[in-house]
């Protein structure tokens, strides 16, 4: 087999692209948007010369990823841009606690819950790269480094309340944790949802929270330019259909799909085996996102001073609140006070926006097709850490599950994630196989297989390296 064809251009359509050429194979992308990228796009939503990333806004895992850690990016022009501090909390009190990229500088912002901070977090810190390999695999299989990872499942397979409780004391602690978790999607008292806040606040004492300087279609174009380096070919405006597959060699080519699970069953239909695909079409999408671009005046006029170095804003106050944000959500509700999870890149990226004025990415988390307006709540919470923020306001973007799914087919109902981070799909996303369908031509490579969601090109990499194992063999 020497033909390879690559269904989709996000990070990780790319990342399966570029492993698949350097392999020697003839590799074709079909990406049905007029911008590759999926979510890693940077578009103009509101007013001329203001540029906002469609999705993906920072990036901790691109920046920590072992596979984009092994390609030329920033030859190929991906520059990382870096805040004072990876992020920042504010407090009703008109302090902010910050994540800060020295774990031994958790001290002054944590006090006595430092060391537990310490405990929990020094052991991946310390061991970043061995623990990032296991990490960001194939979740069925034997780790690399076992007792590291069983340090880190330990604590990952927790509720994020009973891991709170357990450790921390104070308010600084337990709200900087409960913001990391939310990230996950979860209600607090669900396993697994400790999981995401270790992972990505140890990225954050490892690499830091970045941007892309210009917005996150330089991550496209990098991976682009890499993966046309070796050869590849990219065909923009081209959506596949199922009738696609014979014309395109479908019998004699090796397919990889950066798509969720059902887009891929619509266009492969019964050239997937019975078993395999009927539990694809069961897999759960996650809640899904409510976000607004705003385009600004003036930079955010935050309460909490610490809040002006940071790229990453979480807000919703004590960890009480963020966790009935996401109960909420996860029962079917809208919240009230939501979780809020702010970007304000060009405080440090003067190319997002013309010069004095800013550009501010905003979103929070809503049932999965949800049609209820979030748009007077999100801008409540930055009101409420930034009293004169509507004024600062000269155009906003609102984007509801529906609109995201409108501009990318794989955000199903305004899932971001790639699919609901339940422990059945996080053991067997989308199945036991992760990436294989049963077909020896037909590989699923989307952030609905493992590690999941995130920018990091992993899943792509993975699903890659299986077929190419498998063809070889």
């Amino acid at each position: 087999m020497t033909r390879a064809n690559v269904i989709g251009s996000g990070p990780n359509g790319l990342s399966a692209a570029i492993v698949l050429a350097r392999a020697g194979l003839d590799v074709e992308v079909f990406e049905a948007e007029a911008e590759p990228g999926g979510g890693a796009r940077t578009l103009p939503l509101t007013l001329p010369g203001f540029l906002h990333d469609f999705g993906s806004a920072v990036h901790p895992m691109a920046a920590a990823s072992p596979f984009f850690s092994s390609l030329p990016l920033a030859d190929l022009g991906l520059h990382w841009v870096h805040g004072d501090a990876p992020l920042a909390h504010p407090l009703d009190d008109g302090s902010a606690v910050l994540l800060q990229r020295n774990l031994a500088d958790m001290d002054q912002q944590l006090g006595a819950d430092a060391q537990s901070w310490r405990r929990l977090f020094g052991p991946i810190v310390d061991h970043w790269n061995q623990f990032s390999q296991d990490a960001l695999g194939p979740v069925v299989r034997i780790p690399r480094h076992p007792l590291l990872m069983a340090h880190f499942g330990l604590s990952a397979f927790q509720p994020a309340a009973r891991l709170v409780s357990r450790s921390f004391t104070g308010p600084r602690a337990r709200a900087l944790f409960a913001g990391l978790a939310g990230h996950s999607f979860l209600s607090f008292d669900q396993p697994l949802s400790a999981a995401v806040a270790l992972v990505l606040g140890a990225a954050g004492h490892v690499v830091g929270w970045p941007v892309p300087r210009g917005g996150a279609q330089a991550i496209t174009r990098a991976l682009t330019t890499q993966m046309q380096n070796l050869g590849g070919k990219l065909h923009t405006s081209r959506r596949i259909e199922a009738d696609d597959f014979l014309s395109l060699n479908g019998d004699r080519a090796l397919w990889l799909f950066d798509t969720n699970p059902g887009q891929m069953i619509a266009i492969a239909g019964d050239r997937i085996p019975p078993r395999r695909h009927r539990a694809m079409l069961e897999f759960k999408p996650g809640p899904g996102a409510f976000k607004i671009d705003f385009a600004l005046s003036a930079p955010v006029p935050w309460t909490a001073p610490e809040c002006h170095g940071a790229i990453s804003i979480h807000l919703g106050g004590s960890y009480e609140e963020l966790a009935a944000s996401e109960d909420a959500v996860a029962r079917g509700h809208h919240a009230e006070q939501p979780f809020v999870l702010v970007a304000q890149p060009s405080l440090f990226d003067s190319s997002r926006a013309p010069q004095g004025h800013h550009v501010l990415w905003a979103y929070c988390h809503v049932p999965n097709g949800s049609t209820f307006d979030m748009t007077a709540r999100v801008e409540a919470q930055i009101e409420r850490f930034a009293p004169g923020f509507r004024d600062c306001i000269l155009a906003s973007k609102v984007s509801s599950p529906a609109v995201l799914e409108s501009m990318n087919s794989n955000l199903v109902g305004g899932d971001i994630s790639g699919g609901a981070m339940t422990m059945g799909q996080f053991l067997f996303r989308p199945t036991v196989h992760g990436y294989a369908t049963g077909n020896p031509h037909l590989y699923l490579c989307s952030s609905s297989t493992p590690p999941g969601g995130g920018v990091h090109g992993m899943c792509g990499f993975n699903a890659a390296s299986l077929a190419l194992r498998r063809i070889t063999a």
